[in-house]
């Protein structure tokens, strides 16, 4: 090969090499994809953005980008199909990568840009939810503008405020110190939708509030909120149909509610400091210098049993004549009565059958008594204590515990209308719920509620009565939908309440 010939082949080489090095100026280093309340988003992650094409097909189901010197060598490709795109494809021709994404009859779709960090997004929406942004003409050749991403609001629900930092939620300042979130997205079994509050502990305080406050007695969260001039309030504790509440409970110190299970319990401190963790009850009366357990706290009286009445359950024990109540004052017996006794606003009515009552056969009026409550020494300054359960968040992170408290399954498999009280890292009350059994919402497994409950923040948080219970209500309207069509009357609920 001559001189000439051999400049020719360097020059022709080097050409080629010039060209490749220009052809893959970019990579496509991921692909994202999330599935929100209004449109699907598929991210593309580029180190520079290139020159690109897109173009639709005729039947509009059929999007083609067609990246010009961008190579994805690396990318681990993401095979995405949702409700609304079926596949996406990739493929490398002569320096071009092409990506394909086939849409779902009905849909349109928006691309907007980012300049830093550098990434192309493509929004896919039903066609009459927008106008498309894109003011380039499809098959023409463009460098992305940076535009602001399309919101995606709650179908059905209200979604005014600001779009927050997590795709699907849109934030709403309700009050000074107390933040709404309305958060929808889809997962592979639907869409989902989800209200939570976040509110200052230093402007509300947290109260945990009886249905017509009282024992038993059931009433709507919205009723109770609004008796107990709260700003929103959720539902709170599982309760009996005649509104006994089953758990062990605890409002202004007074004990309310009791149960035979270890279970994760929130409280309050008279300061408003939040606790988290397991509680049981243990508790006994002697009289007579007779000791007996406590079989309940203001509920039902079973067999062979004891259970305290106080003002909680209202003015009468409401027994039957088959046991026998001892009205207990200034830790004496004042009376003794066959059944339905009157409960004394300052003191309470130990109530007794079958066993029991033949084991305090002997006790008379005058004599003394000692009750003695034990819910462990954790929770000894707590003034509120709500035990529910299972435990959905500790220290930050996922941990349920449904099993080891012996949840049945219907509260622990499946998904379901969820509600939750938590409290965040930097230390706001947290009050959320999610939708379930409906179009609009397929409602979340427990693992999965917890997973949202720390996306949003969540330091610690507990699982609530949920079901068709599950009930948030703000400024007296309920935000999300019930799923027995209305709100359900209920045994108390947590409501927060503006200081004074």
């Amino acid at each position: 090969m001559n001189r000439f010939l051999k400049r020719a082949a360097v020059l022709a080489a080097a050409a080629v090499f010039s060209w490749q090095s220009l052809a893959f100026a970019a990579d496509l280093t991921t692909v994202r994809f999330h599935s929100g309340s209004e449109h699907d988003r598929v991210v593309f992650d580029l180190s520079e953005l290139p020159s690109y094409k897109e173009s639709l097909s005729d039947d509009r189901r059929t999007l083609t980008l067609d990246f010009a010197g961008t190579k994805d060598k690396r990318l681990q490709k993401l095979p995405v199909k949702s409700s609304r795109i079926e596949s996406i494809s990739y493929a490398s021709k002569g320096g071009h990568l092409i990506v394909t994404m086939r849409l779902k009859a009905g849909l349109a779709y928006d691309l907007h840009t980012l300049k830093n960090p550098v990434r192309l997004f493509v929004d896919v929406m039903p066609s009459g939810a927008a106008e498309f942004q894109t003011k380039t003409p499809a098959g023409s050749d463009r460098k992305g503008q940076t535009k602001p991403a399309a919101g995606a609001g709650a179908s059905g629900a209200s979604t005014s405020g600001r779009a927050g930092t997590i795709d699907g939620d849109y934030i709403e300042d309700v009050a000074p110190g107390l933040t709404k979130h309305t958060y929808v997205y889809w997962d592979d079994c639907g869409k989902v939708s989800a209200w939570l509050i976040e509110a200052d502990p230093s402007k509300y305080d947290l109260r945990l509030v009886l249905a017509k406050g009282k024992v038993p007695g059931r009433e709507t969260v919205s009723g109770i909120a609004a008796r107990a001039g709260g700003t929103a309030a959720v539902n709170a504790s599982y309760f009996a149909s005649s509104g006994d509440i089953l758990g062990v409970t605890r409002i202004n110190g007074q004990t309310v509610g009791t149960t035979y299970y270890t279970r994760s319990a929130f409280g309050l401190r008279a300061d408003g400091t939040p606790l988290f963790g397991t509680v049981s009850y243990n508790g006994s009366v002697t009289m007579g210098g007779v000791t007996q357990p406590v079989g309940g706290v203001d509920c039902e009286r079973g067999a062979d049993s004891l259970v305290i009445y106080n003002r909680a359950y209202g003015t009468h024990t409401d027994t039957n004549e088959y046991g026998r109540d001892y009205v207990v004052r200034g830790g004496r017996v004042t009376d003794i009565r066959q059944n339905d006794a009157p409960i004394p606003q300052d003191g309470v009515v130990v109530s007794v059958h079958g066993t029991v009552a033949d084991a305090f056969a002997g006790v008379q009026v005058g004599d003394s008594v000692t009750i003695s409550e034990d819910f462990g020494s954790y929770w000894q300054d707590a003034v509120t204590l709500v035990g529910c359960g299972p435990r959905l968040v500790e220290n930050g992170r996922v941990h349920v515990t449904a099993s080891e408290e012996e949840f049945p399954s219907d509260i622990r498999v499946g998904r379901a209308p969820r509600t939750a009280v938590g409290v965040t890292k930097d230390g706001r009350y947290l009050l959320a719920v999610v939708d379930g059994r409906q179009s609009h919402s397929v409602g979340l497994t427990l693992t999965d509620w917890a997973k949202l409950l720390v996306k949003f923040g969540a330091r610690d948080a507990i699982n609530l009565d949920g079901g068709g219970s599950t009930d948030l209500v703000v400024n007296g309207e309920v935000q999300n939908s019930p799923s027995d069509g209305q709100e359900r009357a209920v045994g108390d609920a947590l409501v927060l309440v503006p200081k004074r």
